[in-house]
């Protein structure tokens, strides 16, 4: 068979990606050692009902506004122009508040740029470095603070033009980030890093994969400590280490996902796989080596069209698988099942989720947690 000069180009861009991505892996393990375990974890919680009600399978099914945080590559198939979304969720009964916020918006037929706006606080901590002075205690001298992890996500996806492989399409998509963290006025760190995606979707839009590289070029956190003479006294007191300025290193996490839709008159049906890969060492995950961590998750989604602009939608998934120590101090495996619904009604969208369900399948403890988000599209075409 006769290869064309565009597959040979096509051949020869595929090898350098891959080079590129071999220096990417030798770079990765080269920083390991430097690495914190479980930095910005507050970056891997998820945003979306619809995506928390499906346990976080959404790295090959987002394509709209909420891609900006899970694959920006998704981002150049988001509807009418522009979308806006808002999400509130509270976690541990309560205790701790999760706020995101996205604008995303079309600057061509085949590209896109995004915004989003992460907050994970937890307010009213007792700081209680005062309640005992001169061996007496006094509780009128126990103040508050607040543990605030904030980022800012920019994001940009493009969509190439593949003609050799006419049935595919393919988009790439990155991601800034910078983020601030802070606890009370004892400490806070300035960090910055980006993220790199690619999906692939047929002409058909029955299947599609993404894959997505979190903290491509690891993100670095400078933290700073303000701990006063009296503070450090204490702390010493107390056998607590007193902590020193340092560098807190994230190491890159390679997420990956397969989705599959089905459709029948007014019915939809999406199912998706994902595997989130850490680089840090072993973690509590269903596959775990020494170099690396594998955790699976699997969500679905039935979606019924009552008319073009009207949809309702039910979604369930599977995540976090785990082993605890149970009361009898056996090791047993544990699952978080997650439900969820969604409406469409014309523009607006809004969605919920109960995620964390363990109690009920009987696997391990449970906090339930009540999440709600809302998404408006913007037809900017249409007012005009």
């Amino acid at each position: 068979m006769k290869i064309t000069k565009e597959c040979r180009n096509l051949t020869l861009s595929m090898k350098k990606q891959l080079f590129l991505v071999s220096c990417l892996m030798c770079a990765i393990i080269g920083s390991a050692q430097n690495a914190t375990k479980y930095s910005n974890e507050f970056l891997q919680i998820g945003v979306g009902a619809r995506s928390l009600g499906m346990g976080g399978a959404m790295i090959a099914s987002a394509t709209d506004v909420y891609a900006g945080y899970w694959n920006p590559a998704g981002l150049t198939k988001i509807d009418k122009n522009s979308q806006v979304a808002l999400m509130h969720a509270s976690y541990f009964a309560g205790i701790a508040n999760y706020d995101y916020g996205a604008y995303a918006t079309k600057t061509g037929a085949k590209s896109a740029i995004g915004i989003s706006m992460v907050r994970f606080g937890v307010d009213g901590i007792a700081n209680t470095f005062d309640l005992i002075r001169n061996g007496e205690i006094d509780y009128t001298r126990v103040t508050s603070f607040n543990t605030t992890d904030f980022a800012a996500i920019v994001s940009y996806a493009q969509e190439l033009d593949v003609k050799e492989m006419r049935n595919l399409d393919f988009s790439w998509g990155t991601n800034m980030k910078i983020v601030h963290r802070k606890v009370g006025p004892f400490a806070n760190a300035w960090g910055f890093g980006f993220d790199a995606s690619m999906r692939i979707e047929n002409s058909k839009k029955d299947w599609a994969i993404g894959i997505v590289v979190r903290d491509a070029t690891s993100t670095f956190n400078s933290w700073r400590y303000n701990f006063t003479d009296a503070q450090k006294d204490v702390l010493a007191a107390t056998q607590n280490a007193i902590p020193k300025n340092t560098l807190e290193i994230t190491l890159p996490r390679i997420m990956g996902g397969f989705a599959k839709t089905w459709t029948s008159n007014s019915w939809t049906f999406l199912t998706e796989l994902d595997a989130n890969i850490t680089l840090d060492g072993k973690r509590n995950t269903l596959i775990k080596t020494n170099l690396l961590s594998i955790d699976p998750y699997a969500g679905g989604e039935i979606g019924y069209h009552i008319s073009d602009d009207n949809k309702v939608f039910f979604r369930t998934g599977v995540n976090n698988y785990q082993k605890y120590t149970n009361k009898n101090g056996k090791k047993v495996p544990s699952v978080m099942p997650n439900v969820g619904v969604g409406i469409t009604l014309g523009k607006f969208t809004i969605d919920y989720a109960l995620t964390n369900l363990s109690a009920l399948a009987g696997s391990g403890p449970s906090l339930y947690s009540n999440v709600f988000s809302l998404k408006l599209v913007i037809d900017k075409e249409g007012r005009k």
